[in-house]
């Protein structure tokens, strides 16, 4: 979980660094910031956890 939250933390930086130089904006820059890298947090959450169970998977396979 700490991987994730470190994760969520730089995201967030970035994705307001990006929107904020673009639009000049800081209240899009930190409405977008947060919204998108959330998803992206919980997305990369679940994509951990598919890898993982891929990898049991092919583990036990080989050991067959």
């Amino acid at each position: 979980m700490k991987k994730t939250a470190s994760f969520a933390l730089m995201h967030f930086t970035i994705a307001f660094g990006i929107v904020w130089i673009m639009t000049g904006d800081v209240l899009l820059g930190g409405a977008i910031a947060l919204i998108e890298p959330l998803a992206n947090t919980i997305g990369y959450y679940f994509h951990e956890k598919l890898w993982q169970r891929n990898n049991i998977r092919r583990e036990g396979a080989l050991s067959g």
